[in-house]
C-alpha cells in the first residue's frame, strides 16, 4: 500500500502520491480551518488497506464539515485528487474520507472521545508532523 491515491476521475486508476506527503498535506489543510489535535497514525506494515490514518477534530458538526470541504477542495484544486468515497457527512460528527493510502477521520469532541481511534491503534508510531508547516507557529520563536 504505498504511493497512491485517486486522480480526479474516480473511476480511473490511481495516480501516484507518496503516502505520508499526502497526509502532510491534509493535516496542512485541515489546520488551516483550525482543526486541533491532528494525529497522523502510520499504518504501513500493520494494516493492509491504508498506510496512514490523519485524525483531527473540529469543534462544532459545523466546522468538521469546513474541515472535509477544506481538505476535499485543496487536494482535487492542488493535487487532482478526490477521495475514492466519504461518510459521516449528512450528520457531520465523524467524517471519514478515504484517499485510498491515507484516511481521514474529522470528529467532533464528543465523537472522537467515543470512539478513541488512537487507543484501539494504539501500537502504531505517529508521524512527525510539522507545526511550522501546518501554520501552528509562526516559525519566528527562537524559544
Amino acid at each position: 500500500m504505498t504511493q497512491t491515491t485517486m486522480t480526479e476521475n474516480a473511476n480511473s486508476e490511481p495516480t501516484s502520491i507518496d503516502p505520508v506527503r499526502l497526509a502532510e498535506v491534509i493535516a496542512a489543510l485541515a489546520a488551516d480551518k483550525k482543526a486541533s489535535d491532528i494525529v497522523a497514525l502510520d499504518l504501513r506494515g500493520v494494516s493492509g488497506f491504508t498506510d496512514v490514518f490523519v485524525v483531527c477534530t473540529g469543534n462544532t458538526d459545523r466546522q468538521v464539515k469546513a474541515i472535509h470541504d477544506a481538505i476535499q477542495q485543496g487536494l482535487k484544486k492542488d493535487h487532482g485528487v478526490l477521495p475514492r468515497r466519504v461518510e459521516g457527512l449528512q450528520e457531520a460528527r465523524w467524517i471519514l474520507m478515504d484517499y485510498w493510502d491515507v484516511i481521514v477521520h474529522v470528529f467532533t469532541p464528543d465523537t472522537r472521545e467515543y470512539y478513541r481511534l488512537e487507543q484501539l491503534w494504539g501500537d502504531v508510531p505517529r508521524l512527525a508532523l510539522d507545526p511550522v508547516a501546518l501554520g501552528l507557529t509562526s516559525g519566528d520563536d527562537d524559544a
